[in-house]
């Protein structure tokens, strides 16, 4: 058990480190190439995961509300883009956006999951995601790859989860595998926060980024239900430290239990919040707006403010 402990608390100590170096995972505590990023994702276990929820019937509310979204904040962009992609979003959720982008093109996740973008420098002037990139290993190395694809003036526009996305069954979880275990296994993914993501876009090299949180909060009959949608819609587990057995049924029992009666509502529905991420940047151009050079200012704040009070 205090080994356990210790594993985890080393996990949560590495993430704090990476997050301040802008870089979104945890690692598993093993010695590490200073070059190479922390795994944190089995991604070909994600794209199997997503192939089956394909083969099942998708849950696709998440997606669809997404798919809108991007299509009303393209609208907002007075400009045509002749080449665009499409990257790693899921099924058909961007298919909408066809109509208006007919010449865009997708870029699936393969088979291994690699995070290596098939992209020629300054060849594209738009790249759309939505809800992959929460799963991505080297986060900083892939906005890296899709800044140099872009030609300049080219946007990114993308949407992940992130924030407090499933708290709520993460603290149940903890709490049950505590009690019935005498210890916790990593059942959710550590997501990236609002801050985060704006610091990697800067990073990148992105000009004007912009980052916003749309919170979605679903309710279910119970935490299985929401489970069951997790797994249709090819989100469930896939950390590379995840728990390699089977969930004890009492654990799994203890945790629905704390689950409703921390997060239920009067009416006993559990609430599950998703926080979907938004994050847009522009590759550099001379033709967008530059922030003013320190000291050009023509008038003084200190006096304005002054003469507010004597006014």
């Amino acid at each position: 058990m205090n080994a356990l402990l210790e594993a985890l608390q080393r996990v949560r100590d590495t993430r704090e480190e990476i997050a301040i170096a802008g870089m979104i995972g945890v690692t598993s505590g093993m010695a590490q190439n200073v070059q190479t990023p922390p795994a944190l994702f089995d991604r070909a276990l994600l794209h199997a995961r997503q192939q089956r929820a394909r083969a099942q019937g998708e849950v696709t509310f998440l997606l669809d509300r997404v798919a809108e979204d991007m299509s009303d904040r393209l609208a907002a962009v007075m400009r045509e883009f002749h080449v665009p992609v499409d990257l790693w979003t899921p099924g058909d959720g961007l298919a909408e956006l066809g109509a208006r982008l007919p010449s865009i093109q997708r870029i699936a996740l393969d088979v291994v999951g690699d995070e290596k973008l098939p992209l020629a420098p300054e060849s594209l002037d738009l790249v759309v995601s939505a809800l992959a990139l929460q799963f991505v290993n080297d986060l900083p190395g892939v906005l890296a790859q899709i800044r140099r694809a872009l030609r300049p003036d080219g946007l990114l526009l993308a949407a992940m989860i992130g924030g407090d996305s499933l708290t709520e069954l993460r603290q149940a979880f903890a709490a049950a595998e505590a009690e019935c275990e005498g210890g916790v296994s990593p059942r959710v993914a550590p997501f990236a926060d609002l801050r985060d993501i704006g610091a990697l876009l800067q990073r990148a090299g992105f000009a004007l980024p912009v980052t916003d949180v749309d919170r979605v909060v679903v309710r279910y009959a119970n935490a299985f239900a929401l489970m069951q949608d997790l797994r249709r819609m090819g989100a469930a587990n896939v950390l590379i430290e995840r728990r390699r057995t089977p969930s004890r049924r009492a654990t799994l029992l203890r945790m629905a239990e704390i689950y409703a009666e921390r997060f239920a509502d009067a009416d006993g529905r559990i609430r599950a919040t998703f926080d979907i991420i938004w994050l847009s940047g522009w590759a550099p151009h001379a033709s967008q707006q530059q922030p003013l050079k320190p000291g050009s200012a023509k008038a003084s704040l200190a006096e304005a403010v002054k003469k507010i009070k004597r006014d």
